[in-house]
């Protein structure tokens, strides 16, 4: 069974920060749940909660409409097309930008890991 999210951590894992008040801005993801009928999240406790497949569905409509700047219907039509299916086999399509863009991102951490850990020195665990 997948690891559950609360709308809160996901809201930080895609940097959907209110830059003011470095709050979550939940309402975001409540606006795209609305919006995109492939949002539906568990709801315990009248929470939501995410699965890592919604996760992914999500990451690619913020890819589509924040990197992109496609607006939301542009979205809704590139899920309805299941476009990002269709081109797995083009360098230049939209899947393969988004793969890029994420392990940019994984990259990047890694990285500053690394320079954290020379910069620190390694920790003596015993």
């Amino acid at each position: 069974m997948s690891k559950l999210i609360n709308i809160s951590e996901l809201s930080k894992m895609l940097n959907l920060i209110n830059p003011k008040t470095k709050k979550p801005t939940n309402h975001v993801l409540r606006y795209w749940e609305k919006e995109f009928k492939e949002i539906k999240p568990k709801k315990i406790n009248n929470r939501r909660y995410y699965s890592s497949e919604q996760i992914e569905k999500i990451k690619l409509i913020k890819f589509l409409l924040k990197n992109k700047g496609m607006s939301i219907m542009g979205a809704k039509k590139m899920l309805y097309l299941n476009r990002n299916k269709l081109d797995d086999y083009q360098s230049d399509s939209l899947k393969a930008e988004y793969y890029k863009e994420k392990i940019k991102l994984k990259s990047k951490l890694l990285l500053s890991k690394i320079n954290k850990i020379k910069k620190n020195g390694k920790k003596n665990t015993s």
